[in-house]
């Protein structure tokens, strides 16, 4: 019974980061009010656990995980408008792709991860799967009707994607992974949030107010993949977590309404397994 409801907590953010595209999309509101509002959700939550944890802060605990909160904020406002111009349906599976890919190649190179062979020959054949899978959930069947916008939109997961990995990086970097983690990452996030705004108007309205919920569901997410490494490990917490995408990219076309063929949707669903799958694949050479 124990180690069902241990599973149960590191599916939470699966559930909620996989939701949190569709929450926010249906919300509406600009992309500004979007990160604003999901980083000020983010804030709230991050100072009543505070109140409650009390973790020890040190000076490199707020440099660092504000500095990476920073680069959370430039990875998220960048997919909220990748959304708009490819759908959720089919940014997801690409964005989730690219930030895998990225984070494991920077793992490899910058902290040795992958040293043995059967972690390299999985974290290998994990990305062939994930960069195929990614390519799946991109087909288009009317090639004359290819999307206008796919450039507009791949540029802007290129630079969401350095804003995830900078993200992850930092943290790790500097090893502040966990709740000493929370509170600086989300002030980083909000400080972030509003000077990527600045340019654009009302950033402040009902909309933003709504989207707060988007930061909570994230922050939920987020403390529960820190329940759950400590209780199935960080290959098992991992590697669910990765399944979020699979919610968002059907959800994209069943809820947001997001126009699929029945073969492209066939390929949407085959390119969420391989992706989900190579996810997985790099959850294991975590062990």
């Amino acid at each position: 019974m124990k180690h069902l409801i241990d599973i149960l907590i590191a599916i939470v953010p699966a559930l909620m980061w996989g939701s949190l595209p569709l929450v926010v999309s249906k919300i509406g509101g600009s992309t500004a009010q979007q990160i604003i509002g999901t980083t000020l959700g983010a804030l709230l939550f991050a100072i009543v656990t505070f109140f409650f944890v009390s973790p020890e802060m040190s000076t490199t605990a707020w440099i660092a995980g504000f500095f990476s909160g920073a680069f959370w904020a430039l990875g998220q406002k960048n997919q909220f408008a990748a959304f708009r111009q490819m759908g959720v349906s089919k940014t997801m599976p690409i964005s989730t792709g690219m930030q895998l890919v990225g984070t494991s190649l920077f793992g490899v190179l910058a902290f040795g991860e992958w040293s043995t062979t059967t972690a390299l020959i999985l974290g290998i054949s994990a990305l062939v799967l994930i960069i195929a899978g990614a390519a799946f959930t991109s087909y288009k069947e009317d090639k004359s009707k290819q999307d206008e916008n796919i450039g507009k939109g791949l540029t802007l997961l290129l630079i969401s994607t350095v804003g995830y990995v900078g993200y992850v990086v930092i943290a790790r970097w500097f090893d502040i992974n966990g709740w000493e983690a929370v509170l600086p990452q989300a002030v980083g996030m909000v400080v972030s949030a509003i000077l990527l705004s600045l340019r654009e108007g009302d950033l402040f309205t009902k909309k933003t107010a709504g989207n707060t919920i988007g930061g909570l569901m994230w922050a939920v997410g987020n403390v529960a993949l820190l329940f759950a490494t400590a209780k199935v490990g960080v290959a098992t917490s991992f590697s669910l977590s990765q399944t979020g995408v699979v919610i968002s990219t059907i959800g994209g076309v069943l809820l947001l309404k997001e126009s699929k063929t029945k073969k492209e949707m066939t390929f949407v669903i085959i390119g969420c397994i391989l992706v989900v799958a190579g996810g997985i694949m790099i959850g294991f050479t975590k062990q």
